[in-house]
């Protein structure tokens, strides 16, 4: 049966995915977003079936050409382009972090968060492989995304290296250090303000 509730939360959380996704900075050539934020949070808040459907959602809305996407892009093309990899393991990375939640968050105390957040880095673990593989395919047939690789991992200290680790190194290392100590770190104190906030209440999520 379909939790109504639930389920209006999960169109909720795909938009907020959606506008995440234009929070964006650069640091040289290296651009960074917050959706980790997003698909944590819709995995915390929601659980695992429904921070699954949360990110399908969120894929829809790219699929159907919403302008959901990074840079306010939408369209199949975002979807197999070279950062496709990444989108398309978003429900996978929310229903883990929903699972983690429910095994391990009774009270929200420190060690409750600090294991919920290493259950945060096992379930992006999924998002930075399958990233990484299609990344990779696109850099070895076009030279402008190798050569993107090569220069943000250049700008951090990495040259020399062989083409699949400049891409590794490129496309995921240099991401890891902000997704999981500023996105994953907000999401679980927000989620963290809101299960307070609804426990005070006797609303049980």
């Amino acid at each position: 049966m379909v939790n109504q509730l639930k389920f209006v939360l999960a169109v909720v959380m795909a938009v907020l995915t959606a506008l995440t996704a234009q929070i964006k900075f650069n640091i040289s050539i290296v651009p960074y977003t917050m959706q980790n934020f997003a698909v944590v949070l819709s995995g915390l808040l929601l659980g695992p079936l429904y921070g699954f459907i949360s990110q399908l959602i969120y894929i829809g809305m790219i699929a159907i050409g919403i302008p959901a996407g990074a840079g306010f892009k939408g369209g199949l093309g975002i979807l197999t382009g070279p950062t496709a990899g990444y989108i398309l393991t978003f429900p996978v990375a929310a229903a883990i972090c929903g699972y983690f939640r429910k095994l391990f968050w009774k009270e929200g105390q420190r060690a409750e968060k600090m294991v919920v957040w290493a259950g945060s880095a096992v379930a992006f673990i999924p998002v930075y492989l399958v990233g990484f593989y299609v990344f990779y395919m696109f850099a070895t047939r076009v030279s402008g995304y190798m050569s993107w690789s090569e220069s943000a991992a250049a700008l951090f200290g990495f040259s020399g290296l062989s083409p699949a680790l400049t891409v590794f190194i490129a496309s995921v290392v240099i991401f890891v250090p902000q997704d999981f100590f500023i996105d994953h770190v907000l999401a679980i104190a927000a989620f963290s303000y809101v299960y307070q906030m609804l426990k005070e209440r006797g609303i049980e999520i």
